[in-house]
């Protein structure tokens, strides 16, 4: 399993942006798939963006056009740009590894999208 750890996460005023970074133990250049969920208080969690190691992106269509997924796979990080942030984008947010049919998961990070 791929060990993941999240930062970048806080408080911002709507409208504002933050940067998630997700750093990976290991190489994930072999890895399929990574990417983040969220989950926000009281609701399922669902997948907010995934980057194959191709490039290929996916996104919710609630944050299209909003946010961006990259990778970097020589520095084993993956990121999150969130742009127009909105109260509704307030949830913690998971970094996710899809890795030879094995899931692996962060710890999370809180976001916060308040006045």
């Amino acid at each position: 399993q791929v060990q993941l750890v999240e930062s970048g996460g806080g408080l911002v005023q709507p409208g504002g942006s933050l940067r998630l970074s997700c750093a990976a133990s290991g190489s994930i250049f072999g890895a399929y798939v990574m990417g983040w969920y969220r989950q926000a208080l009281g609701k399922q969690r669902e997948l907010v963006a995934s980057i194959t190691g191709g490039g290929g992106t996916n996104y919710a269509g609630s944050v299209k056009g909003r946010f961006t997924v990259s990778r970097d796979n020589a520095k084993n990080m993956v990121y999150l740009q969130m742009n127009s942030l909105k109260p509704e984008d307030t949830a913690v947010y998971y970094c996710w590894c899809l890795k030879g049919g094995l899931d692996s998961w962060g710890q999370g990070t809180q976001v916060t999208v308040s006045s």
